[in-house]
């Protein structure tokens, strides 16, 4: 198969400035944050390794996304390279609730063949946000 990752996904937002604060508590980069701030740039985007999450401020309109995309939408995995307890002590120290886990969960890896636990919280927005942790 010739596809061999997911570059970027997009999600829209109901408080860009919620959202930006949010997830540099949590360690993230906020890439074209500056030119956004300076109205040089529509959208910025949340760097997560070699992906990246594109936010679509409020009132971002485009020809090219979801239909029906409303803030609150998204349900994003993302993989720790860590410690459970490394995942659950970041995400306290960042004042996130933990709404599930850790518990055992199937991964992307391997097909779905490696063990793993994760654990569950939400962003301003109401996005599913998930911490994959392969054992």
């Amino acid at each position: 198969m010739a596809t061999v990752g997911i570059d970027h996904l997009a999600m829209p937002t109901a408080d860009a400035e919620k959202l930006i604060a949010f997830y540099k508590k949590l360690g993230f980069a906020i890439n074209d944050e500056e030119e956004w701030r300076a109205g040089e740039a529509k959208i910025f985007s949340i760097q997560a390794g070699d992906s990246k999450i594109n936010v679509h401020p409020e009132g971002f309109t485009a020809d090219l996304r979801g239909d029906t995309a409303v803030p609150g939408s998204a349900d994003i995995c993302f993989v720790w390279d860590g410690t459970a307890e490394d995942c659950q002590k970041m995400l306290n120290d960042a004042g996130v609730e933990i709404i599930r886990g850790p518990g055992p969960r199937k991964g992307a890896r391997a097909r779905g063949s490696l063990p793993a636990v994760s654990m569950y919280a939400r962003d301003p927005d109401h996005n599913l946000l998930e911490w994959m942790i392969y054992l």
